[in-house]
């Protein structure tokens, strides 16, 4: 679970991002949340896994409206999750295009 604060604009969490080691960012976390929910429930348990965009098109229509009204900035999100995952585990990746499927749990 990323790390969590409370600020004047709701709850934050701190993500990581798998490319850039050490990169930390401070986002939202009711849109994180929502996010990783859809994400985990349309990726498959291993490979050969789901490219971003059939993942992407696959939890749109599962997607908090009242996070992402019409699905908007879904992509960004999307992404800012995904790598998330991979960073702690949750989600691995192969090939090009990229395709995800559920991990194992948190990596060192």
């Amino acid at each position: 679970m990323p790390e969590t604060s409370e600020t004047a604009k709701g709850a934050r969490v701190t993500i990581r991002n798998v490319v850039s080691p050490g990169h930390v960012q401070r986002v939202d976390r009711a849109k994180y949340e929502a996010m990783k929910a859809a994400l985990m429930a349309v990726l498959p348990s291993g490979p050969p896994g789901l490219t971003v965009a059939d993942a992407k098109a696959a939890l749109l229509p599962g997607l908090s409206q009242a996070e992402f009204p019409g699905g908007e900035k879904a992509g960004w999100w999307l992404k800012a999750v995904q790598l998330d995952l991979e960073a702690k585990g949750e989600v691995a990746r192969c090939g090009k295009p990229v395709r995800l499927w559920r991990g194992r749990g948190e990596q060192s």
